[in-house]
């Protein structure tokens, strides 16, 4: 809410802001017909014909009349809660494609359209980093078709709180009925804290270059295990742990990036300290191959995880959303 020396709302937000993270009140009638209030904080992604479009952290777009508002300001972006390393959307963005990538690629511009025999989401989406060279109906009437043609549902990955061309996709996307299926938060944080961590299960952790049938098993997404194979052994230097029995992990080590994921516990026995033994292990490994960040991808509807990271120091850098088409 901007309120001005003499006690009033004002409005300091033009059309020309587009593309800019805004904070605005907009007025509404309640069941009574009293005036009620609502405040919105997101990106703004389209100001045409009196309506404003606002696109949340979480992938939503808000649609508000501008003959609703109250209020509005700029805001800048959240700061980062605790120190660590720092990167920009589009670093972060490239790592975690090398990370996890599929058997099967094509550009579009600068999208790049992504298939691995619906192993996962992410090795089976479009990577929008740019400009896919052509107008967007038709780069997602080619996206669609590129899809069905392989017998995959169309799915694009796009981010939020990247600020920019990402949050207007966002709302396009929305607008022409592409639904949010699923959004991850993508966190960060210094490397060494998460090795030095006294964790005593870790001297028990099995390191390999290959996930064996436990792993495979204990990870639990597996309908065809060679094409998870070929996908999950993908990367710059690919490490699989398991501790026997009770949890497993994965971590490619990438520069200076060491990024976690497939942490799993045979749920009879977590909160037990065996997930954190098996990030400390993998961490150690990164630090010897002279990693010196750290980065994950959390579902926003996995709260215990989200727990476990925030206690390990990782503040979440963007979010991402796989929008599907005609869902």
């Amino acid at each position: 809410m901007e309120i001005t020396a003499g006690g009033l709302l004002e409005i300091r937000i033009t059309p020309t802001d587009v593309g800019k993270r805004v904070s605005v009140r907009r007025v509404e009638a309640d069941l009574s017909g009293r005036p009620s209030f609502t405040d919105t904080v997101g990106v703004l992604t389209s100001w045409t014909e009196g309506v404003l479009t606002i696109t949340r952290k979480d992938g939503l777009s808000v649609h508000i009349a501008e003959s609703a508002l109250v209020a509005g300001k700029i805001v800048p972006p959240a700061p980062a809660r605790r120190k660590g390393p720092t990167a920009s959307f589009e670093e972060l963005a490239r790592v975690a494609a090398r990370a996890w990538q599929p058997l099967q690629s094509e550009p579009l511009g600068e999208w790049t359209l992504r298939a691995a025999a619906g192993f996962t989401r992410r090795a089976n989406s479009v990577l929008p980093l740019g400009d896919p060279g052509t107008s967007l109906d038709e780069a997602l009437a080619r996206v669609t078709s590129w899809y069905t043609e392989r017998r995959l549902p169309a799915y694009v990955q796009a981010a939020t709180g990247a600020l920019g061309t990402q949050e207007r996709l966002c709302a396009e996307l929305e607008r022409r009925g592409w639904a949010n299926e699923v959004s991850a938060e993508v966190r960060i944080a210094a490397l060494a804290p998460i090795g030095d961590v006294e964790a005593a299960a870790a001297a028990g952790v099995r390191l390999t270059r290959t996930p064996d049938e436990e792993w495979l098993g204990r990870y639990g997404r597996v309908k065809e295990p060679e094409v998870a194979r070929r996908v999950l052994v993908a990367g710059p230097s690919v490490w699989f742990a398991t501790l026997p029995g009770r949890a497993i992990g994965r971590m490619v080590v990438d520069g200076r990036w060491a990024g976690f994921a497939a942490v799993e516990v045979d749920p009879g026995l977590r909160r037990r300290g065996h997930a954190t033994a098996v990030m400390t292990a993998l961490a150690r490994r990164a630090l010897e191959e002279g990693a010196s960040a750290a980065w994950l991808q959390v579902e926003t509807d996995n709260p215990g995880a989200r727990a476990m990271y925030d206690g390990m120091g990782f503040v979440t850098h963007h979010a991402y959303h796989h929008f599907r088409a005609g869902a």
